[in-house]
């Protein structure tokens, strides 16, 4: 287990909850994942309970938690009672503010009425629903299990249950979507005046079936041109419908922005906890990683035998705390502040970042404001080019 300076100040940090468990793996998927076949739910959230108690003894002062988001898999395939339990340790050993925000992913085919009022008894605020595509062709294709009815259907559940902060996940670029698909799409969205939505371009991840039958030539994804389209129209559609693109894949009503995710982005201190969970904590500026094993067994065996679980511990480099706050600073609409960057690391060790970012500006892909500078419009297309080399 990780330990720390005793000197070190108290903290603010994030929670995140990894649940592995899921009814099937879709067929693009590269998460720390698993069928959830005879997986012991209770007995897992037990091994969470234990190892927040462990990193609460490791930790050196208390932390004040604003967020707490629970992610996988599949976690609305847990009980109401079994996320209840987690959030009261979060809110007792972690300090769960008042106000948190508390998410949780959930699978539209997973999901009853019942169930959302147990969640939202439980303490979650905030619905992450799985959408993906409101076409049954395409859930089909990408071995999702549900329907495009069960996910209309969730949402309005969870609007009647009392859940007025719901965001829905959509894909594009998807294996024989055409752009007026994707468009249809998004106006189905828009109808149902979700808080938050996430529309991401699938990406095919190394050692899932969707790169085989790429690398076979069985995948038929839509041209370059039109992909580019899809990402052109997302803004379009969402941004007349009154949602700010705050971050290259989100979007949301004004103060919707999902707060759990945007800690990511500004480099802010989280704690994870389950199988392959990852930690960050910084209370230097430059900061410190850590994973548990990705392994169900094997992180129970640590857990149980009260044995640090942490893998791959990293202390960041200041060469690597400034490539990650370009990196992940830049991701946001709004821009990356220089200003406490220069405060905190010096102009001369900024050097070589402002040279590269001068260099994107002057080929117009960058726009420098005072000490902002962020993405301009006409590259966000690009941005992924733009970021990688800050790295």
């Amino acid at each position: 287990m990780l330990t720390w300076n005793q000197k070190e100040p108290p903290m603010r940090a994030g929670i995140y909850i990894h649940f592995p468990f899921c009814l099937k793996k879709c067929l693009y998927c590269d998460f720390n994942s698993t069928p959830a076949t005879g997986s012991d739910h209770r007995g897992y959230v037990e091994l969470l309970l234990k190892e927040m108690e462990l990193r609460q003894a490791a930790l050196p002062e208390p932390v004040s938690a604003p967020t707490l988001y629970f992610g996988g898999g599949t976690p609305s395939l847990m009980g109401p009672e079994l996320v209840g339990l987690v959030v009261a340790s979060a809110r007792e050993r972690f300090s769960l503010e008042p106000d948190a925000e508390v998410t949780l992913e959930a699978n539209p085919g997973t999901l009853t009425r019942e169930r959302l009022d147990g969640y939202l008894a439980a303490g979650v605020n905030r619905l992450s629903l799985g959408v993906q595509s409101f076409e049954d062709r395409l859930l089909k294709r990408l071995g999702r299990v549900h329907s495009s009815a069960e996910a209309l259907s969730a949402f309005q559940d969870a609007r009647r249950a009392g859940f007025d902060n719901i965001s829905i996940d959509l894909m594009h670029s998807l294996p024989g979507q055409s752009l007026s698909q994707w468009r249809e799409a998004l106006e189905l969205a828009v109808s149902l005046s979700p808080e938050h939505v996430s529309a991401y371009a699938l990406s095919i991840e190394e050692g899932t079936p969707f790169e085989r039958l790429h690398d076979e030539g069985a995948l038929p994804l839509p041209a370059e041109e039109e992909a580019a389209a899809m990402f052109e129209a997302t803004t379009a559609v969402l941004s007349k419908a009154g949602y700010r693109h705050y971050e290259i894949s989100n979007y949301a009503l004004p103060g919707r922005h999902s707060r759990h995710n945007s800690s990511y982005w500004n480099r802010l201190s989280y704690l994870g906890f389950g199988a392959g969970a990852h930690s960050f904590w910084n209370p230097d500026g430059l900061g410190r990683r850590w994973k548990n094993p990705g392994d169900v067994a094997a992180y129970a065996g640590g857990i149980e035998a009260g044995l640090p679980v942490d893998e791959e511990p990293e202390q960041l480099t200041l060469k690597d705390a400034l490539s990650e706050s370009f990196f992940l600073g830049l991701r946001m609409l709004d821009g990356l502040d220089l200003a406490p960057l220069l405060e905190r690391y010096g102009e001369a060790a900024l050097a070589p970042y402002l040279e590269q970012a001068a260099a994107w500006e002057k080929r117009g892909a960058l726009i420098r404001e005072g000490s902002l500078i962020r993405v301009s419009p006409g590259a966000v297309i690009l941005a992924n080019g733009i970021f990688s080399s800050f790295v």
